[in-house]
Order: structure tokens, then sequence, then C-alpha cells
């Protein structure tokens, strides 16, 4: 049986300005992504969520076993790392 790792949060002002970009880039860009009743142009949903991780809204979470990251506002990342 596999043992899970602990998922790490990734400080946006840790990131390189073009690694950022192209972390919001490829997250506002998935598929399942909801913006509400009107579209809004990629980099207005770039903005929107860059927004909200520098308020500290949101974080970005790197899962070390899947090798994949994601954006979570700060109620999710809360039921997903307990403090």
């Amino acid at each position: 049986m596999a043992t899970l790792t602990a998922p790490v949060l990734i400080p946006h002002e840790a990131l390189s300005r073009d690694t950022l970009e192209a972390m919001l880039l490829d997250f506002v860009t998935r598929d399942g992504t909801d913006y509400g009743l009107t579209e809004a142009a990629t980099p207005t949903k770039i903005e929107e969520v860059l927004s909200k991780i520098s308020r500290g809204e949101a974080h970005i979470v790197f899962d070390p076993d899947s090798e994949t990251f994601t954006i979570l506002s700060k109620e999710a990342l809360k039921t997903l790392i307990p403090s």
C-alpha cells in the first residue's frame, strides 16, 4: 500500500513571473472551471485568480504524489490541510 505525501503550499512569491503566469493560464483554461453565467476572457480570469492569491483568499497547492498543482480557495484548503 502506497503512502500518500502531504500536499505542499507553494508561495506565489517564490515562483518566477513566467512560471506563475504559465500556472495561472493552465488553471483558468482547465475543463470544468466555472466562472458563472458570463464567460470571462482568459486574461480577466488570470487577473481574478492572481488577485485572490495575492489577498490570501486562494493558494497554489502541489500534490507530490501526482506531481500536479491546483489552486484552492482558503476554505477548500482548510478541508485538505486541517490546522
